[in-house]
Order: structure tokens, then sequence, then C-alpha cells
């Protein structure tokens, strides 16, 4: 396991598109690295966290634009491109092999689309959700999704496997089930930065089994993980993060 500050350039090369330069062997230090993942959660979750943080000057609808806005001015879209990927694949009405050629093309289908909308709206109501809620608490469900979010990918990239060469295998073969330990101790210091305990349980568990949905259903139907199915875990993750919290907000 890497543990330089190359490893965690490499973590936020491909997490975000924040403005930090890059050298060679930053990801290969990567690869090895799954506790950069919830460590660039931190600062992605109080980056895309500033709008619902003004949920006291901002009506509600433009919370709703301007989390999304924020989310993918930090992270990028390439994610999002994973979702797009992912929907596509999974209406093919064929067998495995021709649910990979649909995955790995870059042709836009209705699957793309229809997935894509869901998410995107998906983060969107989750914004106009969280400009009822109190601005800390508000901006602290979103710093337990994205953190969370990206611990689901760490553990994804520790005991997750894949039948075929690409991003998805670069990224599982590097380390093996015991990387995982790091990660979710960088991830439980979280508990700590955010309030109530209960909902940022809930916000968790909703990110990590956003995640989790999105890795089972590539290992039943795509033959593993592959870079899209890391991209759409993320968005997929984050979404479901979000509304589990304003859910455990509403009922705690």
């Amino acid at each position: 396991m890497d543990l330089s500050t190359n490893a965690l350039r490499g973590a936020f090369g491909f997490l975000t598109r924040l403005p930090i330069s890059q050298q060679a062997d930053d990801w290969e230090a990567f690869l090895s690295s799954p506790w950069t993942f919830p460590l660039v959660g931190y600062v992605v979750g109080w980056l895309v966290a500033i709008p619902v943080l003004l949920t006291d000057y901002l009506p509600a609808t433009t919370i709703a634009i301007a989390y999304p806005l924020a989310v993918y001015a930090v992270t990028g879209i390439h994610h999002l491109d994973g979702v797009a990927d992912l929907g596509d694949a999974l209406v093919v009405h064929g067998d495995l092999e021709q649910r990979r050629e649909v995955l790995a093309d870059t042709t836009t289908g209705v699957g793309a689309i229809l997935s894509v909308s869901i998410v995107v709206a998906g983060l969107a109501f989750g914004g106009l959700a969280l400009a009822d809620l109190r601005a800390l608490d508000a901006a602290g469900i979103v710093l337990v999704a994205e953190i969370s979010t990206k611990l689901g990918m760490a553990v994804m990239a520790s005991l997750g496997s894949t039948e075929y060469e690409g991003m998805g295998a670069a990224l599982t073969g590097a380390v093996g089930p015991l990387g995982v330990a790091v990660p979710i101790l960088v991830a439980a210091a979280m508990v700590g930065l955010t309030w109530p305990t209960q909902i940022a349980a809930v916000t968790a568990a909703g990110a990590l089994l956003g995640t989790g949905f999105t890795w089972l259903i590539a290992s039943r139907h795509l033959g593993g993980l592959s870079g899209d199915i890391f991209g759409a875990a993320n968005e997929i993750g984050r979404v479901a993060g979000i509304h589990a919290g304003v859910i455990a907000w509403m009922l705690l």
C-alpha cells in the first residue's frame, strides 16, 4: 500500500476535476492505495456542500440546481458517463458478450438517457429536500454521503474482481482483501465530524447500499467490474446516500 502524496494526487486526478498537478507515477501509486478514496471524499464533500450551507439565503429551487452543479463542477461528468454506459448495457437483450460490447460502445441509447436522467433528477430532488433542513444538518448529510460513496468504491477495489481487461482490472488487481481496512478507518472519522450520529449512520448505509447494488448488478450481468461500473457506483451511491439521509432526518 502506497502512503505517498503521489497516491493522493492520483486519487484526486481520478475522482475530481480539481486543478492538482499530476506526475507520471501518480496513477500507479493510486491503484495500490484504496485509502485515498474516502480521504478525497472529505474534500469533495465539503466543496459540494457549499450550496446547501446557503439554505437560509437561497430559495429551495435554487439549491436544487446549485447542488448538482457543484457536484459536477468538482467531480466532472466522466463518472456520469459510467451511468450512461451501464444503462445501455442493461437494456440489451443478449448474452454477456453483447452486454459488454454495449458497455464499451460510445453510442448513446435510450438506456443511457433514462439512467442519466434518473440519477441527475435524483440528485436535484435530493438538493431540493436538503434545502428544507438546517444548513449544518444538510451539509453533514452531503459530507457523509460523499465519504461513504468513496468508501464503497474502495471496498469494490479491494474485494471486487473482473473477467476482462481494462481500468476495472487495474483497480481491482492492485490490492487484496486486506486493503479495505485502512479505508474503513479513514472513513470512520466522519462520525466525529457529522451530526446527529444516527442520521449519519443511515446516510452512510444508503450510500454503501447504492455502490453495493451497482457492484451486484455488474457481477451478475456484466462479468465483473470495469471503469464504467466504478463511475456508476460513485453516482448511484451519492444519490442513495443523500435520500437515505433526508428520510432519516424526517423520521428520527
